[in-house]
């Protein structure tokens, strides 16, 4: 099972990559910026997962009679989904500023009238 969600998630990082390369579009690689995100919080929690594992919270005098999940990745999960909401949310600030001053948010279009 986890080697088909560790593809999972490398194909869908590998998608997000192509759309960011790919597109220019400023708020279609925002999208794909924000796959790209979403493809490593799956691989995070596939981290976490152990077959046959129990919550994190131990028994008294039963500390090694179970396989625990690793509660680490999750919590590292949460981290990067609150860095990724304010990241998000800086590109689409910026994102609008860029077009209430150039029109166009094509980044080729961008570039030429920079310069």
């Amino acid at each position: 099972m986890q080697p088909m969600i560790y593809t999972a998630a490398l194909l869908l990082f590998l998608l997000g990559m192509y759309g960011l390369l790919t597109r220019k579009n400023l708020i279609k690689m925002a999208v794909c910026f924000n796959i790209m995100e979403a493809s490593l919080l799956i691989f995070l929690i596939a981290l976490a997962y152990r077959e046959g594992g129990r919550l994190p919270i131990v028994e008294p005098g039963r500390e090694a009679a179970y396989v625990y999940v690793d509660p680490l990745p999750h919590a590292l999960a949460l981290t990067a989904i609150v860095i990724g909401a304010s990241t998000t949310a800086m590109m689409l600030a910026l994102i609008v500023k860029l077009y209430k001053r150039y029109g166009t948010l094509n980044v080729d279009e961008l570039r030429r009238l920079r310069g």
